[in-house]
């Protein structure tokens, strides 16, 4: 049975469980949520290993052709073009489709809410260079800069360092297979996640005030993943089949969209793109990496949608084009800086715009935080279906893609 099957059966499965249970049982909540979390630990389990000695490997070979610094150029190209497109998108159909208001929901006080930029960047250099390796699944910056340093080593000496790459080689071959596995068994482990994320959306629902909002962002990010998104692959040379590489990526969207997390979808990620798109490892493990960390579009383009919203709930003096160019200044930025918030992305880059924009809106976030978690689905969707496509279409221009029939996906 195909992977995506697998998952959306499941995914299928947990909404009715969902739908079924109580949602007003607090014994019933904690379980779920206990789960769900047990979900999240199960997906991510496989990640750090194979991004580590595949990510190692892809860059030695890389460096070895002279495709490195070129390949990682053009990503970041796309990053920001892809970035720029998808946020003004999102903001230009906020505007042209406004949702209804929201009423103003009082909260005691603010949450701690930060990207923490400058932890960040000293945790990527920590004082013993192992100590990268101890992750805990969250962050993995450190991880992908040992990784680097580590692909850059192993060019020293050829005579000295190539039982190293044999054996590097080898493990990331070994770490594959493992996280294969998971990705096999993920069905069974949507359930949970779907079942908890069926619970929470059906008292949004209830609560009636969250209707628009989740209606503009589910209709316009579906548009945007399997649409608009597909629709550029045409313009690549040689030519492809866009909805064969959608096909292709149904695997992961299903897994962001119900965990909501971008680490939980990696190994599906790397999977899909090399057994489905036919991208090779020394490509899709280096444009992987750089878009899941550094191209947050899609949950920076959902936060700016709902600050728009928030802005209009708050007042009714209106926003100017001034304010929409902050907004979707400051969303660009951010989306760059959410590699410590793999699995809340959208909603922490909601509070930071709420928060840097002050203006009396600093609490703004906090009337969302019921829908909090469809924020973080929806843009956690986008943003795997951005790193998915992308990828593929480096890898193809770049000369490391060979076509798969449908027949043969996995």
């Amino acid at each position: 049975m195909k992977v995506w099957l697998k998952l959306l059966i499941g995914a299928l499965l947990g909404i009715l469980i969902g739908i079924l249970l109580p949602t007003d049982n607090q014994t019933i909540l904690k379980g779920l949520a206990w789960l769900e979390g047990l979900a999240i630990r199960i997906g991510r389990y496989g990640a750090v290993p194979i991004l580590v000695f595949s990510l190692t490997i892809a860059i030695y070979e890389l460096r070895q052709d002279g495709q490195f610094w070129p390949m990682v150029f053009r990503s970041f190209l796309v990053i920001i073009a892809c970035s720029i497109f998808v946020i003004a998108a999102g903001i230009l159909a906020t505007l042209f489709f406004p949702p209804a208001r929201i009423p103003i929901l009082i909260e005691e006080q603010l949450e701690a809410v930060s990207l923490n930029t400058a932890d960040s960047i000293l945790e990527l250099f920590p004082s013993n260079m192992f100590a990268a390796l101890l992750n805990d699944g969250i962050y993995l910056l450190p991880v992908y800069i040992f990784a680097f340093f580590l692909g850059m080593g192993l060019s020293y000496d050829r005579s000295y360092t190539k039982p190293v790459i044999a054996l590097i080689d080898s493990f990331s071959r070994i770490f594959y297979h493992i996280a294969s596995f998971f990705s096999e068994i993920l069905g069974f482990v949507m359930i949970a996640l779907a079942a908890y994320w069926a619970v929470r959306f059906h008292t949004v629902l209830k609560a009636d005030v969250f209707r628009d909002l989740i209606l503009l962002l589910g209709v316009f990010s579906a548009v945007l993943g399997f649409g608009i998104l597909p629709l550029f692959l045409y313009f690549l040379k040689p030519k492809c089949n866009p909805w064969a590489v959608l096909y292709g990526s149904l695997g992961q969207a299903l897994a962001s969209f119900f965990s909501g997390d971008i680490n939980f979808s990696l190994p599906v990620i790397l999977r899909h793109v090399k057994e489905n798109a036919g991208c090779r490892r020394r490509s899709n493990a280096v444009t992987v990496t750089l878009f899941t960390v550094f191209s947050r579009a899609g949950s920076a383009m959902v936060a700016a949608a709902a600050f728009i919203v928030i802005i209009k709930s708050y007042s009714s003096l209106g926003i100017t084009p001034g304010d929409i160019f902050a907004i979707g200044s400051r969303a660009f930025l951010i989306s760059f800086l959410l590699a410590r918030h793999p699995g809340d992305g959208a909603y922490t880059a909601l509070a930071v715009l709420c928060l840097g924009y002050g203006r009396g809106f600093e609490a703004g976030y906090l009337i969302l935080k019921p829908l909090a978690f469809y924020l973080i689905a929806v843009g956690t969707f986008l943003d795997v279906m951005i790193a998915s496509f992308a990828s593929y279409a480096i890898a193809r221009t770049s000369g490391f893609q060979e076509d798969k029939q449908i027949e043969h996906y996995i």
